[in-house]
């Protein structure tokens, strides 16, 4: 009976907390949003009217926010647009441009700041702000379907990032359309995040990770940045099923990362590497495709115990960069990779090559030690040196080697962005 009457209670008191929401219709001009903002109580729903709105505006009270796609808010050029110091809050449907340009104090288009918990920041075009959505020790957030489009007057490193998130764990960065500005996201120090489904287009970094652990990076789409996926000092993350396509210096980098895996992505037609692993230990890379690089994998620095099986390597004009005195397999479980320079022959048709593969030879490390050395290349000396390896496997020097090359290709999916270009 006791619990009867307090779940009745409770009820009550769900339903007169949701019957006394207001719902408030703001016209744009002067200070009108800033006044409601004050009189305006938990749960109340503020409803822009189309037109300009002017800011800064700080949001302390759990309520919504709604520009349905028509409305704007424009700041005044000193600190953030929008700040929010208070939980449960939605901000949606709006333009929101004219942040501060302090780089001290990160002005943004939209702050949130640690009692922001559970913030959604969801359908609304950033523009011009010296980053777009910056999230400063908040837990729980969700950033979704935002364009954001920052600053290009100023040399890249000075501008501001798309999305800056520092020290808020299980937050989640989905679907968004960042081009422009320095980063896309930059995430430093955090956990159990997720970032999936974003495209990324003319920045520095498409994705920047500084001690970010246990977290996930899936499904985005880097086009012609100066870097795809940037993972560094981090550990346990699962980077899967991206692509880079055009970017400059490298698809992938791993810069001291540890116990992460590397799933299904797609890197084709970088000017450098596709993938670049430094210092980097205990990862697992399997059915990704390389393609169309510079070089198609460069580890370097004693990255040691990274597992390679069931990747393709197609069309790079150096497939494997690696100067070691031992050998390296890359084949895991009798699965190796697929090599488009291998000329293998399969005879008793299980899909893996009769002969191992090995990619480079002992030329391929004087040259990238030495590369004067490449005068040389042509001449009866090096080319009799390059045959007796090939005749006698005994003599090369080391590194990488698959004992069970794969026959045909490796295809991952594109990421589900309409309009890759």
């Amino acid at each position: 009976m006791l619990l009867r009457t307090l779940l009745t209670l409770l009820i009550l008191l769900l339903l007169a907390s949701a019957a006394g929401a207001v719902e408030w219709l703001v016209k744009p001009g002067g200070q009108e949003l800033v006044t409601i903002l004050q009189k305006a109580q938990a749960g109340d729903v503020l409803r822009l009217l189309p037109g300009t709105h002017m800011g800064p505006i700080i949001v302390e009270k759990s309520l919504t926010i709604d520009g349905n796609g028509e409305a704007s808010i424009q700041g005044n050029g000193t600190g953030s647009v929008i700040s929010v110091s208070a939980p449960d809050v939605t901000i949606k449907g709006l333009t929101i441009s004219g942040s501060g340009s302090a780089g001290q104090t990160k002005d943004a288009g939209i702050t949130l700041n640690k009692d922001a918990t559970n913030a959604l920041v969801i359908g609304n075009r950033l523009i011009g702000n010296l980053i777009g959505v910056n999230l400063q020790g908040v837990k729980s957030a969700l950033v979704k379907n935002n364009v954001i489009e920052g600053r290009q007057d100023h040399r890249m490193n000075d501008r501001g990032n798309g999305i800056y998130l520092w020290n808020s764990p299980e937050s989640r960065i989905i679907g968004n359309d960042i081009r422009w500005g320095r980063d896309g996201i930059f995430a430093n120090v955090s956990s159990d995040n997720e970032f999936s489904g974003n495209r990324f287009r003319d920045l520095r970094f498409a994705v920047h990770y500084m001690y970010v652990h246990d977290s996930l990076v899936s499904n985005n789409v880097s086009l012609g940045n100066h870097l795809g996926y940037a993972i560094m000092n981090s550990k346990n993350v699962r980077v899967e099923g991206n692509l880079s396509r055009g970017d400059r210096d490298h698809g992938i980098m791993m810069n001291y990362t540890n116990d992460s895996e590397i799933l299904g992505n797609r890197i084709e037609r970088v000017n450098e590497k596709c993938l670049f692993i430094y210092n980097s230990h205990k990862n697992n890379f399997a059915g990704n495709l390389f393609s169309g690089c510079g070089i198609g994998v460069h580890f370097t620095a004693g990255s040691e115990r990274n597992k390679f099986s069931g990747n393709g390597f197609v069309g790079n004009r150096v497939q494997v960069q690696y100067a070691g005195t031992r050998w390296v397999d890359w084949s895991e479980n009798g699965l190796g990779n697929y090599w488009s320079d291998h000329p293998g022959f399969d005879l008793n048709g299980d899909g893996i090559a009769d002969a191992p593969y090995r990619p480079n030879d002992a030329m391929d490390q004087v040259l990238w030690r030495q590369p004067a050395a490449k005068l040389l290349l042509g001449s009866p000396a090096v080319q009799l040196i390059r045959w007796s390896q090939s005749a006698f496997p005994a003599l090369l020097p080391g590194g990488v080697m698959d004992s069970a090359p794969l026959m045909l290709p490796i295809e991952p999916e594109f990421p589900p962005w309409k309009e890759i270009q």
